[in-house]
């Protein structure tokens, strides 16, 4: 019985280590570009970026633009999963590579046929 109790007790110490090591983006951004300012914060139990600047908005970016990432932590440096953008109503695969001051995004729509990189750098 001992032995249940301390396989358990370390099987959930890892388990708490794991989630104590998990990437966090949450934070302000700006793209590698210089083009547009991000806030990401937890929505429920997901991920929100929203658009706070955005230098030239021709392209059809706007402030409060929102990308909602559904993303689980992976290894101690990515997430990985979905992105909806609910203005072109279109869902990517997602990855994000976060460090302490950078961060890069990686999306990809039509099955991965078609993807776009970004990198970041943290606003403090």
């Amino acid at each position: 019985m001992w032995r249940s109790v301390l396989e358990c007790c370390f099987l959930l110490s890892l388990t708490t280590s794991a989630l104590a090591a998990e990437p966090n983006p949450t934070g302000l951004w700006q793209r590698g570009d210089g083009n547009a300012r991000v806030k990401i914060s937890r929505c429920g139990a997901d991920f929100c970026a929203t658009n706070v600047w955005v230098k030239d908005p021709s392209s059809g970016e706007a402030v409060g633009d929102v990308l909602k990432m559904m993303v689980k932590p992976t290894s101690a440096t990515m997430l990985t999963g979905q992105a909806f953008d609910r203005k072109r109503d279109l869902t990517y695969s997602m990855e994000l590579s976060v460090q302490p001051t950078n961060m890069s995004s990686r999306g990809c729509i039509v099955g991965g046929l078609l993807c776009k990189s970004v990198s970041w750098t943290r606003i403090r």
